[in-house]
């Protein structure tokens, strides 16, 4: 039997990146998936990427009332959720002296408000049993310049992981977060960065991590489908580090 054959997952953020490799390795695995994402267009190639078991929904998870759309047309497509891979997130290089009120506030609007309230409004359609994976980062544990406010927002994302654990253990609801390296996807480009700086930190990145190179979204989709599965039924409350022994060693 495939490891998620019959359930339903919801992934945010999952029009590119990690969330669309994670969507189409869970399709793969026999799961019925519903992913969101802010733009129309690119949550439509990712649906002909996948390839079929996908409903897509345009929102924007800072949005309550577009969380509330995404979760009123997953109970009535499917009823229920088993997983919830609370993917969306946002980073940008902002050092401390210049780093702007709008760049705080958008940055824990959706890292931390978004997975917050993702999580929040998808229980009353929980199975008992489910899985929730968040997407934190090793910025959490790591000092890196110009990203405090990002780290500050993953750690926050990490701190959701144990209260939740602890709040849901009674409807055997496993709560883990995930923490990627430096990983191959678009984010990179969008994070302020010229081309000379991000081939630089491409290169800064492969000196720092042991394995001597940034991971595959495949990788990271990997360690998802093992949190959301019975592979990992005695795990609840974890942060697993996907990134290469970067922040481990």
């Amino acid at each position: 039997m495939k490891m998620l054959e019959g359930k339903v997952a919801v992934i945010t953020g999952g029009n590119s990146g990690i969330g669309l490799a994670t969507a189409k390795r869970f399709v793969a695995e026999g799961a019925d998936v519903v992913i969101t994402g802010r733009r129309e267009k690119e949550l439509k190639e990712a649906a002909a990427a996948i390839g079929g078991n996908v409903t897509t929904v345009a929102g924007d998870v800072t949005r309550l009332d577009d969380l509330d759309r995404l979760y009123a047309i997953v109970k009535e497509k499917h009823g229920h959720i088993d997983v919830l891979f609370a993917n969306a997130g946002w980073g940008e290089v902002a050092p401390l002296e210049a780093a702007t009120e709008e760049h705080f506030d958008k940055t824990f609007d959706l890292n931390a408000k978004g997975t917050f309230f993702t999580v929040q409004k998808s229980l009353r359609l929980f199975k008992d049993g489910g899985s929730i994976i968040l997407t934190a980062s090793v910025a959490n544990v790591r000092g890196d310049p110009a990203f405090s406010a990002y780290a500050a927002a993953k750690a926050a994302v990490r701190s959701f992981a144990r209260g939740w654990t602890v709040e849901l253990k009674d409807r055997n609801i496993r709560v883990n977060s995930m923490s990627p390296g430096p990983i191959e996807t678009p984010a990179l480009d969008k994070v302020g960065l010229t081309a000379e700086q991000v081939e630089q930190a491409v290169a800064h990145f492969a000196s720092q991590v042991p394995l001597g190179r940034r991971g595959r979204a495949e990788e990271v989709a990997s360690a998802v489908l093992f949190l959301a599965s019975e592979e990992s039924s005695y795990i609840t409350g974890i942060d697993l580090a996907v990134d290469g022994g970067m922040a481990q060693v």
